[in-house]
């Protein structure tokens, strides 16, 4: 399970762990080696303290499921604690210099970021359990694994039309819109499952439309639902199979009967049909380029990764 890189990313205030349900027991001490820098449990373990959380509310009633999804998480963080000593390594033995002064700048635009002052930000941290010094070097890291990863990823990234061309036309079926109904529904909510009134009363709204009242008078006098402008369009698998199969049986301008559904009885009106199609090219350009760089970017980055292990001294501890 790769869960969010975004836990690299330092935030305040910190989660605290919730108390209902203890981790799996993993002995404290070293867990990885990586050239001089060692990780430990600990720092593993308050590395996911966030993502954490959500998984001791998502499996409070399933420990065996927790349990499990807790030791993937745990080798996930793991994984990404061992990727940051290896680029901030990287770092260091390519050159690359970042000047206190300029750490203490980014310090600084972190501290404002956050809504704090030296004096609360100390205070919170202090709190935490964490030092001044121990912040100022996460900020520092992560600006350093930032501009790393762009410099070996993200501006690696070429996107071209060609690209983009050939993905559209070998994902035809990702792209391709359903029958679509554009239609105006009058719904009237029942108010009980045995409640035959309001059935009775959409007969009599179907009727008045049948002899001539407007759909949108009727729908303004009588609809418990929201009002648009204009109908909106539907495929048949947005809508209940109740209105599907009265919705796609009529053509444009035709109004149904009163359709009861087990909570509500609607009347529709169709106002246009409009065929299967596959969406344009353009369209959907830039979601498609998103997808091709998000692809790339994931490729670039294990390519990056797997050539800093190769010339790296790498130890994971079990």
């Amino acid at each position: 399970m790769k869960f969010a890189r975004l836990i690299l990313f330092f935030t305040l205030p910190l989660f605290l762990a919730l108390p209902s349900r203890a981790e799996p027991q993993v002995a404290d001490g070293v867990k990885a080696v990586v050239n001089d820098t060692a990780i430990t449990y600990q720092q593993v373990k308050d590395f996911i303290t966030p993502a954490v959380q959500s998984l001791q509310l998502q499996y409070a009633n399933q420990p065996d499921v927790y349990s499990q999804k807790y030791t993937e998480l745990f080798n996930d963080g793991l994984e990404q604690l061992v990727e940051r000593a290896l680029i901030l390594h990287d770092f260091e033995v390519g050159g690359y210099k970042l000047p206190d002064s300029f750490a203490d700048e980014l310090v600084q635009d972190r501290i404002r970021a956050l809504g704090y002052d030296r004096k609360t930000l100390i205070e919170t941290l202090q709190a935490q359990g964490m030092t001044f010094e121990e912040f100022r070097k996460q900020v520092r890291d992560q600006w350093i694994e930032e501009q790393m990863h762009r410099k070996n990823v993200s501006q690696q990234v070429v996107i071209s039309p060609f690209k983009v061309e050939s993905y559209y036309q070998a994902h035809q079926d990702d792209f391709k819109v359903g029958d679509q109904v554009q239609l105006r529904m009058i719904v009237l909510k029942k108010t009980s499952a045995d409640d035959t009134n309001t059935l009775a009363l959409a007969g009599e709204i179907a009727a008045k439309i049948k002899d001539g009242a407007t759909f949108q008078q009727m729908a303004a006098v009588y609809s418990q639902g929201t009002q648009q402008k204009d109908g909106d369009w539907y495929e048949r698998s947005a809508l209940r199979k109740e209105l599907a199969d009265a919705a796609f049986a009529l053509k444009p301008g035709q109004v149904s009967d009163a359709i009861d559904t087990p909570d509500s009885v609607y009347i529709v009106q169709v106002e246009k049909i409009r065929p299967a199609y596959v969406r344009p090219l353009g369209d959907i350009r830039d979601d498609i380029e998103k997808t091709l760089r998000a692809q790339e970017e994931a490729r670039l980055q294990k390519q990056w990764i797997d050539q800093l292990k190769k010339k790296s001294f790498m130890r994971i501890i079990p």
